[in-house]
């Protein structure tokens, strides 16, 4: 699978070291300072991992190009109702959830 990292701090490093041992392809990291609309390569997913001030950006981006994204971010919930219309929209693919850990969402089912 190629991956596009958004997102290069603890956790994006983390992921990128758990995708390289499962065989996965870095396509790219997207870190402050750097613009996603210019990356153009093809991925199969992005994995956005970033501040509240750019999620909803980033997470529209990638919808309009057509790339599926998981996002876990925290502190957009008041935005999330428009992201989610304009995924629908363009017909996107957006998995969000403000925690990844398995301990926590086998605590939530």
């Amino acid at each position: 699978m190629k991956i596009l990292l958004i997102g290069y701090g603890k956790m994006g490093k983390a992921i990128e070291t758990i995708a390289l041992s499962r065989g996965h392809k870095i396509a790219g990291k997207i870190d402050v300072g750097d613009n996603l609309n210019d990356f153009q390569d093809p991925v199969d997913v992005a994995i956005e991992f970033t501040q509240p001030q750019s999620v909803v950006s980033n997470l529209n981006v990638c919808i309009e190009k057509g790339i599926p994204v998981v996002c876990g971010t925290t502190g957009w919930g008041n935005d999330q109702p428009a992201v989610e219309d304009f995924c629908k929209e363009k017909n996107g693919t957006l998995l969000y959830s403000s925690n990844f850990s398995l301990g926590v969402n086998i605590f939530l089912s």
